[in-house]
């Protein structure tokens, strides 16, 4: 099925929605799950998965295809509902998400179809990433490589030094995504390691920058299809975005980063996705 089909009756922002709902579901089963910065990348991988990536369900290994690697792997249930909806694999087996017998683990793993690599040890993502646009370069191939990292990632020098590799290879069929939440486990990332200002130390070390709001799919999708903005240079697109976006009673707050919802505040947050949706 091609992206015309699967959006015939749908925008990016009504699939938004059914992944958030299964977010939310997944998070509500026994082990919990990462609700905050899965919810925060949702409209990000909506408009990746949906209108961006070039890949095939059917044939998930296609060498020709785009890679996207979720380096911020904590937040794989949004990768995972993502891939379910995109249709990669049903999307009844995410009420199995963390569960024996379940190949949807915390973190993603390569046993899930759509998953290029194991990811979620923080700052091995970009790194990656390199390698894969290098590899695609050397084959001759026009593919390209998306990484979505989370902005307290940001603290690991790794990351900077797969920056620093990436602009002087001149990798510009590699893409970054910053999920710009401003939080993390233990607090606001800016009061553990200030980072500001963040799109020019980005440029500082070569990349071509842009900044967006992290929930508007179409904008997204729309910057994201236009790179490599500047030839030669790798793109990197600042996605600023609210930690537990949809739902009012954990939106913005380091209390949302891993949460296992009880029944109650499973009904709350399905409620608050129903009205979010019917305004529009």
């Amino acid at each position: 099925m091609t992206i015309t089909q699967l959006l015939e009756c749908d925008t990016l922002t009504d699939v938004a929605a059914r992944i958030r709902s299964h977010v939310v579901d997944m998070c509500a089963g026994p082990e919990g799950g990462h609700l905050g910065g899965a919810l925060s990348c949702v409209d990000v991988l909506t408009a990746l998965y949906f209108s961006v990536l070039d890949v095939d369900t059917h044939w998930p290994d296609d060498p020709d295809r785009d890679r996207f690697l979720l380096s911020k792997g904590h937040a794989a249930v949004a990768l995972y509902a993502t891939l379910a909806e995109r249709g990669f694999f049903p999307v009844e087996e995410l009420a199995g998400f963390g569960r024996a017998g379940s190949r949807l683990m915390g973190h993603p793993v390569r046993a899930v179809p759509g998953v290029e690599l194991p990811t979620g040890s923080l700052g091995h993502g970009l790194a990656l990433g390199c390698g894969f646009a290098l590899a695609n370069r050397y084959a001759g191939r026009a593919s390209r490589t998306f990484v979505l990292l989370g902005d307290g990632e940001l603290q690991e020098g790794s990351v900077w030094e797969a920056a620093i590799a990436a602009a002087s290879l001149r990798l510009d069929r590699l893409v970054a995504v910053v999920d710009r939440n401003g939080l993390q486990l233990t607090g606001p990332t800016d009061a553990i390691a200030p980072m500001e200002p963040l799109a020019e130390r980005w440029r500082s070390f070569g990349w071509a920058v842009r900044e967006v709001d992290g929930h508007d799919p179409e904008l997204l999708a729309d910057l994201l299809d236009a790179a490599a903005w500047e030839p030669g240079k790798p793109s990197v697109l600042i996605a600023r975005t609210v930690k537990g976006q949809g739902l009012p009673f954990l939106a913005g707050r380091a209390s949302s980063h891993y949460v296992t919802l009880s029944p109650r505040n499973h009904a709350r947050a399905i409620s608050a996705l129903r009205v979010a949706e019917a305004l529009g």
